[in-house]
């Protein structure tokens, strides 16, 4: 493990020993990273994060291969050459694709199959050798055993060939690489009417596609919310040609009444057990990635908004905008402190009264910036502020409103202000944002 996460990390074998020593003594991220550089040879906190985390990963992985292992010793079919390929896996999708074959199953159509004892008519029509097929087939029908016809019998022994396809490690990392690469994400609306404001929404994805592997990470997270609240059906797969022609390859062997049989079991595998259990895992995989870059995103996006420059100790006006219910107004102090609040409508037919009351405000209280909320409203508000002639001297700047409607109905918020109504303590903070976004965010 050590050399390992040494490897991965480019870093020596000596300082991952070093960081896992500290953890284990109970050190902590932060208090490693700072206090006990000279034990790390000066690792910082994102790396020492990594061998905590690839460590997490190992030992997951090495729980699964001891259960693996005991799990099929003790249904004594672990062979030295098993044991060994499983002990060289490096992946948990590699170890379970080895396990796939000896992992206890719920009643699957390929074990009520074998419970009617076609699994030696499966077998021999695994091999594609000639001979005479419908006389052997007849040979298990069994009326006792509910096998009434040919043609039940070879409808046994296909699906329990499907599942040794659909179980076969090689196939399923053959098809996992040409996933991965081929995969096109299809996403269509399901019954919901287009004109619904629910749907209104994912109307870009009403009948879309995508290569997966070019789709951006917000695309794809926009289209599984669509799925997830039931607006849209997707599909994410290859063309189904491709993956058939993987499997033909492998699997078709001659070209007689046998592999006829196959080839109809090739197609159940890959549509009935394949592209299921392929499709998830590309999914879940696909989300894992795109989860990481939007975080990332909205990492640069913050850290951008807290860093800033601070306005610094002035009077600041702030309006969080609004069409119907008018725009809330607030004045603040140097410290951020409330002096008045009132609401305003300037978006009816009548805008005079509001701009009146703003200038009105600004002299009262000596405001030397006004703050204005990026959403609903917002540019319209501004347009109409900077038509103001008294105001022109006072800069007017935009600001986001992210956050602001969550904070406004927090604890704090109403330990704050508690006579005050959410929508003015949503104004307080865009108002407070200008003056200082590190300090308010």
């Amino acid at each position: 493990m050590i050399n390992k996460i040494a490897t991965a990390l480019n870093i020596s074998a000596k300082q991952v020993q070093a960081v896992l020593d500290l953890f284990e003594d109970g050190g902590t991220i932060p208090f490693i990273a700072r206090y006990r550089k000279e034990k790390t040879g000066g690792l910082d906190e994102v790396i020492i994060s990594k061998i905590k985390e690839l460590q997490k990963e190992f030992e997951a992985l090495e729980a699964r291969r001891a259960f693996i292992l005991k799990s099929i010793e003790d249904q004594g079919k672990l062979t030295p050459a098993l044991k060994s390929k499983i002990e060289k896996a490096e992946k948990l999708t590699e170890l379970e694709d080895i396990y796939l074959p000896f992992k206890p199953k719920r009643k699957t159509r390929a074990s009520i199959a074998k419970e009617k004892g076609l699994e030696p008519l499966a077998k021999k029509i695994f091999t594609q050798e000639q001979f005479d097929l419908a006389n052997f087939a007849d040979s298990f029908i069994n009326s006792e055993k509910g096998v009434n016809n040919q043609e039940e019998a070879l409808a046994g022994a296909r699906d329990i060939i499907a599942e040794w396809i659909s179980e076969e490690a090689d196939i399923r990392n053959s098809l996992r690489r040409m996933f991965k690469n081929k995969c096109i994400i299809q996403s269509k609306i399901i019954s919901f009417k287009k004109e619904e404001k629910d749907a209104q929404i994912f109307k870009d994805y009403f009948d879309y596609s995508e290569l997966l592997k070019k789709i951006p990470s917000h695309r794809f997270l926009a289209i599984l919310r669509g799925a997830n609240a039931g607006i849209l059906r997707i599909k994410i797969r290859p063309e189904e040609e491709d993956a058939l022609n993987i499997l033909e390859r492998k699997f078709l062997k001659n070209n007689n009444d046998c592999t006829a049989e196959v080839k109809v079991a090739v197609r159940d595998a890959y549509k009935r057990m394949l592209l299921p259990s392929l499709e998830t895992e590309v999914k879940n995989e696909a989300k894992k990635i795109a989860d990481k870059e939007a975080i990332n995103v909205f990492a640069q996006n913050l850290k951008e908004i807290l860093l800033a420059a601070p306005l610094g100790q002035k009077r600041v006006l702030a309006i969080d905008p609004g069409f119907r219910t008018g725009c809330k107004v607030v004045c603040l102090d140097e410290q951020g402190n409330l002096l008045e609040n009132t609401t305003i409508y300037p978006h009816n037919n009548n805008p005079q009264p509001a701009m009146q009351t703003l200038v009105h405000l600004c002299k009262k209280h000596q405001i030397e910036n006004i703050a204005i909320g990026n959403g609903t409203a917002g540019k319209e508000t501004r347009t109409m502020v900077n038509q103001i002639d008294e105001l022109k001297q006072i800069p007017s700047i935009m600001i986001s409103e992210n956050g602001a409607s969550i904070y406004s109905a927090s604890e704090i918020a109403r330990e704050e202000f508690p006579e005050l109504d959410l929508t003015v303590r949503g104004a307080i903070s865009i108002g407070r944002r200008l003056q200082d976004p590190l300090a308010e965010l």
